[in-house]
């Protein structure tokens, strides 16, 4: 096969232990599931429906590359993810079948320009150019989920600067990973390759250019980064 102009390049991440990559085909988060962040952000967390949205897989900053401060914000926010990587895909799906499509799991930013998002909110419209614009989504190597050991009391923490920013334990999600891939397949046929942000805890909070940034998943993923 020909193309007219060069095909862009394949996003993908690095895994622990391995040479190989992970190949990224699309980056979806899944907002207020954790209820602190949601309180602190003046909302509510509605259980029954959980709230979606998504990133441009080219959003995705890996090896620990600098991220630019982005163009036409003054308020841009840290958000601490544990990321989960799919290995397989679906829709309907059970819970349990979610569970199942796991390939490995790394931590993330989400990061959001919080003023843009704040109008968005005000005049009823969408948050894409909040959270799905250049350079958006750092995120760390990947551990296979074999290799993950993870539970309830596993800590997801952001320190920006030497100073503990975010803090939370897993199992203090509303939505826990099964649910939140058997509700994403209702919405879109999910396949290998997609990531899935899994929500922020409380304690977002503005970066600066400067800022040097610390994420862990402890024991599993760790990311370093400065905000350029």
């Amino acid at each position: 096969m020909t193309y007219a102009i060069a095909p862009p390049a394949q996003p993908s991440l690095p895994i622990i232990g391995s040479d190989q990559r992970f190949p990224i085909r699309r980056v979806f988060c899944i907002g207020r599931n954790y209820a602190e962040h949601a309180r602190e952000m003046g909302a509510s967390v509605d259980t029954a429906a959980p709230m979606f949205f998504c990133k441009p897989a080219d959003a995705v900053v890996s090896d620990g590359a600098d991220v630019p401060y982005p163009q036409a914000t003054s308020d841009l926010h840290h958000e601490v993810e544990m990321v989960v990587a799919l290995g397989a895909g679906g829709r309907d799906l059970t819970p349990e079948q979610g569970a199942a499509l796991v390939w490995g799991y790394g931590v993330g930013l989400d990061l959001t320009r919080r003023d843009l998002q704040a109008l968005a909110k005000a005049k009823g419209h969408p948050w894409d150019v909040a959270k799905a614009f250049d350079h958006s989504a750092p995120v760390s190597a990947l551990r296979p989920a074999a290799a993950a050991a993870l539970d309830a009391d596993s800590l997801l923490r952001l320190s920006v600067n030497g100073e503990l920013r975010q803090q939370t334990r897993l199992g203090d999600m509303v939505h826990g990973v099964p649910r939140i891939l058997a509700e994403l397949s209702k919405l879109f046929e999910l396949k290998a390759g997609d990531l899935i942000f899994t929500g922020t805890p409380a304690g977002v909070a503005a970066l600066q250019r400067g800022d040097r940034f610390h994420a862990e998943l402890v024991g599993i993923a760790e990311l370093d980064g400065r905000i350029v």
